[in-house]
């Protein structure tokens, strides 16, 4: 929305979304850490850092650091880019609703585990060191939710989601020619790909989303305190 609405930034956003099919996401999960190694970005995943508990990606700048509203951890911190992947999901709508369960109920024993809070306590930084039992289990239990996302990676229907969405299920997924066809268009000073139905995507996910928001609605989500070059930033 950002591109299309703003050509870049949405300007009260703090944050950045980017969607990649199965594929791509796997690839850049592959091959980035290489490429990023001597520079100053850390790709933040599931099994890069064991305190992190979402099902997708994050590229932290680590010459950063952020406080997040109500979303206190002890996973690595710095301003991000949220990288999602697009899953293959069956025609079937009891499959769908079976699969999407699962994964919920996956993700949120997670979060429990990897000590997500909604707010700070004290004792948070006085934490022994991650028991490797527990680490084990829960290393476990977050190959167990990336099967579940994968598990129709190989059949042929015709349909994606981003399963770790936060909107409701049938908002945000994309047909093969949707997520498949993309346009460029200005993001800032860039050229970024988007998919060129982004009209009824956009449509489909927010309404109107031509239209602005209230003044009152436009604040940022995220992040509570920044820290970048030695200043503080609320």
């Amino acid at each position: 929305m950002g591109a299309i609405r703003h050509q870049g930034f949405i300007p009260w956003d703090d944050d950045m979304d980017i969607g990649m099919t199965r594929a791509d996401y796997e690839a850049f999960a592959k091959y980035a850490p290489a490429k990023l190694r001597g520079d100053h970005y850390f790709l933040q995943t599931a099994y890069s850092d064991d305190n992190y508990g979402f099902s997708y990606m994050k590229l932290l700048d680590r010459f950063t650091y952020i406080e997040e509203k109500a979303n206190v951890n002890n996973a690595r911190k710095g301003v991000f880019i949220d990288i999602f992947p697009f899953d293959r999901i069956p025609d079937d709508p009891g499959r769908r609703r079976s699969q999407i369960t699962r994964f919920k109920l996956l993700d949120s024993r997670i979060i429990v585990k990897a000590g997500y809070r909604l707010i700070d306590s004290p004792l948070r930084h006085h934490r022994a060191e991650p028991d490797p039992g527990k680490l084990e289990d829960l290393n476990q239990l977050k190959h167990q939710r990336e099967n579940t996302m994968r598990l129709y990676e190989h059949d042929h229907f015709n349909f994606y989601k981003n399963l770790a969405s936060q909107y409701s299920y049938d908002r945000e997924i994309l047909s093969g020619t949707e997520i498949s066809n993309l346009t460029k268009v200005p993001f800032e000073y860039l050229q970024v790909n988007v998919p060129t139905a982004y009209d009824s995507i956009l449509t489909r996910m927010y309404g109107d989303y031509m239209t602005l928001p209230a003044e009152n609605q436009q604040t940022e989500k995220h992040i509570s305190r920044l820290i970048m070059d030695n200043q503080v930033f609320y």
